[in-house]
């Protein structure tokens, strides 16, 4: 927290800060925290300059066998991360390295995305047989467009920071160098506003384009777990260990 900045920054290097479930709760427990504050702007980023957030935390993952199990679990993350999308103050996605899978649903929630240019991202779930679990399905419709959004998560494409931002994917590309001094230049400039301001603008447009659709919960999560609990999935999965090794 500085000068009205509230940076959250997920970092777990060993595992190219992937998202697992100790996570989640931390961070909720941060956004708690930035509410309580007198934040103008949050910054979400990655530690380091290899991940973003690299997806899911899959040997954590991977204990979530059955359709119940998976439905709880995709709820669980996606309700965290509407939190970010609803959040009263303007959220920064700082994309300081590879958003990829689960990465880029918590990308998509941010409002901004400031990328450094040698980053890539991308919705390729589908190599593991699944599809975005945690909302950002329908709030990458929203920002690209349905066709755009269909073509990227069908596919898989993993897009270079110049391609995402030809796509709507991301709204500033910077060069790696000074990429540490252009999120901070951006978040300095929102938060130098008066007093309150952040958040009656983040109002107005929230009220105009909804980020967040709680009814649509029940049919993602569970067309997700009908996925995630079939053969193809854990197949796909057993592949990819066996190439790790």
């Amino acid at each position: 927290m500085e000068d009205g900045i509230a940076v959250v920054t997920i970092d777990r290097p060993e595992v190219r800060n992937a998202i697992g479930f100790a996570t989640v709760d931390e961070l909720g427990a941060a956004l708690d925290q930035v509410l309580e504050s007198d934040a103008a702007v949050l910054v979400v980023r990655g530690g380091g300059d290899r991940a973003f957030v690299s997806g899911g935390d899959l040997k954590e993952l991977s204990a979530v066998r059955t359709h119940d199990e998976a439905v709880d679990m995709a709820s669980r993350v996606r309700r965290v991360l509407d939190r970010v999308a609803a959040f009263p103050l303007p959220v920064i996605a700082a994309l300081n390295g590879h958003a990829l899978d689960g990465g880029a649903e918590v990308a998509i929630a941010a409002d901004i995305r400031i990328a450094a240019d040698d980053i890539k991202i991308g919705f390729n779930q589908v190599s593991l047989g699944i599809m975005p679990a945690w909302g950002g399905a329908e709030r990458l419709a929203q920002v690209v467009g349905r066709g755009r959004a269909l073509m990227a998560i069908a596919t898989g494409e993993v897009y270079d920071a110049e391609g995402a931002q030809r796509l709507g994917l991301v709204d500033v590309v910077v060069p790696r160098p000074a990429f540490d001094d252009e999120w901070q230049a951006l978040a300095r400039r929102l938060a130098s506003t008066a007093p309150g301001t952040t958040r009656a603008v983040k109002a107005v447009i929230a009220a105009a384009e909804p980020s967040v659709r709680p009814e649509l919960e029940a049919g993602a999560t569970n067309a997700f777990a009908g996925l995630w609990t079939s053969d193809a999935h854990w197949a796909a999965v057993e592949a990819l260990e066996q190439r790790r090794k």
